[in-house]
């Protein structure tokens, strides 16, 4: 397959290490559990974010970009990321969250704000309009001279899409070095490009695992939907080819819980679990609720105890710190 892979600024530290969870195994007795551990991807960038942003940014600056526009609710890590990128290769952050100006300057937050990103705040019912938004944004630096580069939310683009898809190729190379295949890939899914982009590679690369995504938002036939669009793009633009029809794409429903970024004391002690058991820290909005999701299934029998499943960390940390309150 011939892949026509564009030009990638690099951010992140990569490859991250694959471990296994010898005490979480034991623990939920059921199949081999190993982590792809990257909340490890750096420091501030932490998360699956960066590696999206490897080739948003690298665009950004062959376009010139004088500025990063993106998008999230107040806590993204997709937005903390961004921020951080853009500090990093000297261009200016402006970042448009869903909530209101008297948030606490906590999490997340806390670290756009000490990079010096500029934050629009929004409502929940603005923040359905928020691609018109960062364009009107974009429109008003344009107006001032400075050429704006707007990331859709999370960077679930085609070609943000692109770093899973590599991502799925270092997971292969530490696989065959490990001398072992997994059975089963899991993934939180919240705006749809990691899990896209992982299908992508797997069919690029002839990755044997089943890749399955645990939504932490919307529902399976959005999720579908949205994951299909992107591969067809990928497909289009890059030379991907793949006959994943939109019904085969795996979405694991059913764990969104309270909604999004909203957390139940379940998926807090299960953040406690992990936390004491692996001293490994999940975080409150995409991985607690796929791991509470993964705990459930294999109690349910979908996953048989001979098999291995690699559990992919998509990071977040910093969303924990707002929600201290919950957790003692």
């Amino acid at each position: 397959m011939s892949i026509a892979f564009p030009e990638r600024h690099n951010l992140a530290h990569l490859p991250t290490p694959i471990e296994k969870l010898e005490r979480l195994s034991q623990l939920l007795e059921g199949p081999e559990i190993y982590i792809k551990r990257d909340d490890l991807t750096g420091m501030g960038k932490t998360g699956n974010k960066v590696r999206k942003l490897e080739f948003l940014v690298a665009e950004a600056l062959h376009d010139e970009a004088q500025v990063l526009i993106t998008c999230g609710g107040l806590q993204s890590n997709h937005a903390r990321a961004t921020a951080l990128a853009a500090a990093k290769v000297g261009v200016k952050s402006h970042l448009v969250l869903r909530d209101s100006a008297g948030s606490d300057i906590d999490g997340n937050l806390f670290i756009d704000r000490l990079v010096g990103a500029e934050v629009t705040f929004i409502t929940q019912q603005e923040y359905e309009q928020v691609d018109d938004i960062m364009q009107r944004l974009a429109d008003d630096y344009a107006k001032q001279g400075i050429k704006a580069y707007v990331i859709p939310e999370g960077g679930s683009t085609a070609l943000g899409a692109l770093g899973y898809a590599l991502a799925i190729e270092e997971a292969g190379r530490q696989m065959k070095a490990m001398r072992m295949e997994f059975d089963h890939i899991i993934s939180a899914v919240g705006s749809g490009g990691t899990l896209a982009g992982m299908l992508l590679g797997k069919s690029a690369y002839g990755l044997k695992a089943q890749i399955h995504g645990i939504n932490v938002c919307d529902d399976a036939p959005y999720f579908q939907e949205r994951v299909s669009n992107i591969m067809r793009e990928a497909k289009r633009r890059f030379g991907f080819e793949t006959s994943l029809q939109k019904k085969d794409i795996d979405i694991i429903d059913g764990y969104v819980g309270k909604g999004y970024g909203l957390s139940r004391q379940e998926e807090i002690e299960l953040i406690k679990l992990v936390a004491r058991t692996e001293g490994i820290i999940l975080d409150p909005v995409y991985t607690a609720k796929a791991m509470f999701g993964l705990r459930d299934q294999i109690r349910k029998g979908r996953f048989a105890k001979q098999e291995k499943v690699l559990f992919w960390h998509t990071g977040g940390i910093f969303g924990l710190f707002p929600k201290r309150g919950l957790f003692f």
